[in-house]
C-alpha cells in the first residue's frame, strides 16, 4: 500500500504541522491529511497508509455531530480551487476546503479518565492542571466528572499544561469561560455517541479559532484517533492502560526503544507497527460508520 508523506500543489504554502499540508486560498485554506503520524512532537520516517483520509473522514463525521453546539470551519468542497482539478483523485478524501481564521493559542484538553500525563501530574500531587482530584484514584479511573484541562499550543518544543487561571491571563475571562463550556459540552457530546459504540472516550483535545467577524469557532481536527485517546469498553479496567483505538499504541511501542530519547530524529517503525496503527484507526471509524 502506499502512503503519501508529503504534498506539493500548486498554491500558496499556508504551513506544514506534522501530519497536514496547508494552502492559501484567500479567505479559506485547503488542509490536506497526509499520512504522516507524529508522537512526543517528533514525525515518524513511516506513514500509516490511509491515515490521512481516515483521520478526514473522522473529523468530517464529528464536525457534522457537534454542528448544533458550536459552528466549525469546514467548508467541504465549496471553493475547491480550479488549478487543482488534475489533482482531484489524488487528493480525494485527504482534503478539505476551511474558514480561515485567527487561531487561539490555546488546547482545550478535556479528561473523562485519568491516563498520560494528567496521571502522572496526579501521582506528584493529587491534581491536574490546577484541579484537585479525590485521593486513592488509579490509573485509567473514571473521574467523577469531566475536567477541562487547557495546555499551550507550542510552536516548537512541547506543549505545556496550565491551570484555567494561567488560561484566562492568555486570552482573558469571557473567552475562558466559553472555551471551557464549550469543550465540556464536545467531550459530552462525543463520550455519549462512543458509549452507544462500546468505546470510552477518555480524553481528547479541541482546538479553537476566531472568525473574521470575532465568532467563535472549531478548527483543526476534533475527537479523531489522533486527538483523543478511546478504550475498548470491555477491556476497560482501572489500574492499567485499556485497550485502545488510538495513537497510544505507537507511543506504548516507543516506551520500549531505550536508545530513544523522544528528540528527532524518531526511528524507524516495524511493519507490525504500521499495520497495528492502521488497522485500530480504520476499526474506529467503522464504529462510527464512517466510510473511508
Amino acid at each position: 500500500m502506499s502512503v503519501l508523506l508529503s504534498t506539493d500543489l500548486p498554491l500558496p504554502i499556508f504551513r506544514r504541522g506534522k501530519v497536514r499540508d496547508v494552502y492559501d486560498l484567500g479567505s479559506q485554506l485547503l488542509i490536506v491529511a497526509t499520512d504522516r503520524i507524529s508522537a512526543f512532537d517528533c514525525v515518524m520516517p513511516e506513514g500509516i497508509p490511509d491515515k490521512g483520509r481516515i483521520l478526514t473522514a473522522v473529523a468530517s463525521y464529528w464536525m457534522a455531530e457537534t454542528a448544533d453546539l458550536v459552528p466549525n470551519h469546514f467548508r467541504g468542497n465549496r471553493g475547491w480551487p480550479a488549478e487543482l482539478e488534475t489533482y482531484r483523485e489524488a487528493l480525494a478524501g485527504r482534503a478539505v476546503v476551511v474558514e480561515k481564521t485567527r487561531p487561539l493559542p490555546i488546547e482545550c484538553v478535556v479528561r473523562g479518565y485519568l491516563a498520560g500525563s494528567g496521571w502522572k501530574e496526579y501521582q506528584v500531587d493529587g491534581a491536574v492542571c490546577g484541579v484537585p482530584l479525590p485521593p486513592g484514584l488509579r490509573l485509567a479511573d473514571r473521574l467523577p466528572e469531566p475536567i477541562f484541562t487547557p495546555s499551550t499550543k507550542a510552536e516548537e518544543g512541547h506543549d505545556e499544561n496550565i491551570s484555567f487561571d494561567r488560561m484566562v491571563a492568555v486570552v482573558g475571562d469571557g473567552l475562558a469561560a466559553r472555551l471551557r463550556d464549550l469543550s465540556l459540552a464536545l467531550y459530552r457530546r462525543g463520550a455519549e455517541l462512543a458509549a452507544q459504540r462500546g468505546i470510552l472516550l477518555a480524553d481528547t483535545k479541541f482546538e479553537f479559532g476566531l472568525g473574521a467577524d470575532g465568532e467563535l469557532i472549531l478548527i483543526d481536527e476534533a475527537l479523531t484517533p489522533d486527538s483523543s485517546r478511546y478504550w475498548l469498553a470491555e477491556g476497560w479496567a482501572p489500574g492499567k492502560n485499556p485497550p485502545s483505538l488510538d495513537k497510544q499504541f505507537l507511543r506504548d511501542y516507543l516506551e520500549t526503544l531505550p536508545d530513544w530519547d523522544k528528540q528527532p530524529p524518531a526511528p524507524h517503525l516495524p511493519e507490525a507497527i504500521v499495520t497495528g496503527i492502521r488497522v485500530r484507526y480504520l476499526d474506529l471509524a467503522a464504529r462510527f460508520g464512517v466510510k473511508i
